[in-house]
């Protein structure tokens, strides 16, 4: 039987960027011993008092289906931490409850994008965000940015495509790179959005996680909340990545139509996921920074080991619980590195070519494990490029 193109070209007709990553996995379940910095999985579990509350709510009985648009007291939780970090007025008919970020990003460009509609997105970027787009029927255009920029979008780059598109999807605190966008890269993207009547989309699920500079959602900036979809969700900020709970934040008519979209596909999130959701946001923002000191503590764990050494160059590392590393000194591509990595030290590490061209030579490195095996793995990792340098 014939499938379709849709689904046999997710990927482009190449890699999904997850090679290292998976052959890593193969090595652990052969019994081989992997120090894992890949994914963006906490090292520290989801909260014992959010899954008590899961618990209670699963046996109190709330099992069944789930109002679609998400629990009304779950929408407005979400819209009252929104509005109170952004100023912008927001209500749950501003809100709609997803399975996780990644059902939010395809629904957002559902909401956006027509079959064939040119959707842009900036290079490097989370791995999955081109085959998000085709799934959703755009056609993904990448923009180029540098490491020489701290790989912040150039308003050049964005108007040499913003013409013909329809969307912008953004990422900051950004991962792959750990750099969090500038004021000015900020500004320079809504003028583009505004001029070229772009809907924005904004993928702020590190938002609990800055280390320099501020946060700020495009959607509080001029003229932008009517054109801006946010992304948001629980897995980064709460360490609740397996309880797949997000949410898009947007103009209501857009809100009541992806509730629709829901009703098609999804069929909501379990009630008892949401109720454990509302209660681990109500902790506030203590809480919040408590699951993020463990990154803010390894970033600067990174900074003194990098800061020792001359062959791995550290991008700035902002926000986010990643690292992006130069080894371009070493003369490998990213993608030779961590193979070589994994295959001399049984490190794996994410190659920067996963995450697009702009990339290249680079290696993702997630702080995703505890205090002294991270120092002990990237002195580790720094030694192994400075003897392939030599």
């Amino acid at each position: 039987m014939r499938q379709s193109e849709r689904i046999r070209g997710l990927t482009g007709g190449g890699s999904d960027g997850w090679d290292v990553f998976l052959k890593a996995r193969r090595m652990i379940a052969q019994g081989i011993a992997v120090t894992e910095l890949t994914i963006g999985e906490h090292d520290v579990r989801t909260a014992a008092p959010i899954l008590q509350e899961m618990h209670r709510t699963a046996i109190g009985g709330h099992t069944g289906y789930a109002a679609v648009p998400g629990t009304a007291s779950l929408r407005d939780t979400v819209a009252a931490r929104v509005q109170a970090r952004t100023g912008v007025p927001t209500t749950r008919d501003n809100v709609v409850i997803t399975p996780g970020g990644q059902a939010a990003l395809f629904a957002a460009h559902m909401a956006a994008c027509d079959p064939g509609d040119t959707a842009l997105y900036i290079d490097p970027y989370y791995a999955t965000y081109p085959g998000t787009l085709r799934g959703a029927g755009a056609v993904p255009q990448a923009i180029r940015t540098r490491a020489e920029d701290a790989f912040q979008p150039r308003a050049e780059a964005l108007r040499a495509h913003s013409a013909n598109a329809v969307s912008l999807l953004i990422n900051t605190p950004n991962n792959p790179t750990g750099v969090v966008y500038s004021d000015a890269t900020l500004n320079v993207v809504a003028e583009i959005c505004r001029e070229d009547d772009l809907w924005l989309i904004s993928d702020e699920v590190y938002d609990t996680q800055v280390w320099e500079g501020r946060h700020v959602s495009p959607r509080a900036l001029p003229g932008m909340a009517e054109r801006t979809l946010v992304v948001g969700s629980m897995s980064k900020s709460h360490a609740m990545t397996g309880s797949r709970c997000g949410w898009i934040v947007g103009p209501e008519a857009v809100i009541a139509d992806l509730i629709t979209l829901a009703t098609h596909t999804t069929y909501g999130v379990p009630g008892y996921i949401q109720d454990a959701s509302e209660f681990a946001l109500t902790r506030g923002e203590r809480f919040e920074a408590e699951i993020a000191a463990p990154f803010r503590r390894r970033r600067e764990i990174a900074r003194e080991v990098i800061a020792r050494q001359n062959t791995v160059g550290l991008i700035p590392a902002q926000g986010a619980m990643y690292l992006m590393l130069d080894v371009r000194a070493t003369g490998m591509t990213g993608e030779a590195f961590a193979y070589d990595l994994l295959d001399t030290h049984r490190i794996a590490v994410m190659p920067g070519e996963s995450f697009g061209a702009s990339a290249a030579g680079h290696i993702r490195v997630a702080m995703t494990i505890e205090d002294a095996a991270f120092r002990q793995a990237l002195e580790t990792l720094c030694r192994h490029a400075e003897r392939r340098a030599a």
